[in-house]
């Protein structure tokens, strides 16, 4: 069977009949001790995110899961009626509930090819950080946005209860995961995994750039060397490709909407290769 590979994807938005088949036919390890990361928005409603992590945790030897921020909206039509801060921890124990590992765990060792590694699921947020040239302010930067049509759903889904603002429960999410990564054992060599990007480099490529400040903080943008990334997993922009920043290597790994992977095919595959490490392909975006 070979030796056991970590791999990822995330953005699988199952919400999508064509995607929830290829969950069902596509997402299958290559050896019996292979790990897959999920590095969130499966799906809006937990009933999709329990069944699509029921069955990958049945297929792979190991299953980790990063938030996005499509599992964190409240829908009208929902049954369940949770917000905010209630709504992660009962996705949390949906995935306790099945073995899955979570950004609240153990931060995992990966010893197979590519390792020792600790594999760290983190949940970050956002801070509106991610700011084009000369806006002062998230408020400026907001209303920039908002001027040029372009807004994300988070800021009528997403809750932050009962943090005041989704800023504030970043920050408070940044100050916990900064001290357990930075009481990892000197010498710790780690991969990464977050929903959005670490840093701002990757939302250089945004068609509409004013989608940035919903992509991250640039309170970690020192992270993938600071804590000894041997690579970086996210998703959330839907524009899958390999890139390094100081050496490190930072890989997309969504699938994305059905009219967005049709246009590329999904050359890459649904799963990516974290370790071991594959030569990345070039990407034409």
């Amino acid at each position: 069977m070979g030796e056991a590979r970590l791999w990822a994807t995330s953005d699988l938005h199952v919400g999508y009949a064509d995607n929830r088949r290829i969950v069902t036919d596509d997402l299958h390890p290559a050896g019996d001790g292979d790990w897959l990361i999920v590095a969130g928005d499966i799906a809006e409603k937990p009933a999709d995110v329990e069944w699509t992590l029921a069955t990958l945790a049945g297929r792979f030897a190991k299953v980790l899961w990063s938030p996005g921020n499509h599992e964190l909206y409240t829908h009208s039509k929902d049954p369940v009626r949770l917000r905010g801060l209630d709504r992660y921890e009962h996705l949390v124990a949906l995935c306790r509930r099945l073995g899955v590992i979570t950004p609240e765990d153990e931060y995992p060792h990966w010893s197979g090819a590519g390792g020792p590694v600790t594999v760290a699921p983190l949940f970050l947020l956002y801070d509106y950080t991610f700011r084009q040239p000369g806006q002062a302010d998230a408020d400026e930067a907001l209303a920039a946005a908002y001027g040029a049509g372009v807004v994300a759903t988070d800021e009528f889904l997403l809750h932050p209860d009962p943090y005041p603002d989704r800023a504030a429960w970043c920050h408070a999410r940044v100050m916990a995961t900064e001290a357990r990564l930075a009481a990892l054992p000197a010498g710790t060599r780690t991969v990464l995994v977050n929903h959005w990007p670490l840093t701002r480099l990757p939302t250089r490529v945004l068609r509409h750039p004013q989608f940035a400040i919903w992509c991250g903080t640039e309170l970690t943008a020192d992270w993938h060397t600071r804590f000894a990334a041997t690579a970086v997993v996210y998703g959330h922009l839907h524009i899958p490709r390999t890139t390094y920043e100081d050496g490190v290597r930072f890989e997309e790994v969504s699938l994305g909407y059905p009219r967005e992977w049709r246009r590329h095919g999904i050359r890459r595959g649904v799963l990516r290769d974290v370790l071991p490490a594959v030569d990345p392909v070039p990407e034409p975006w």
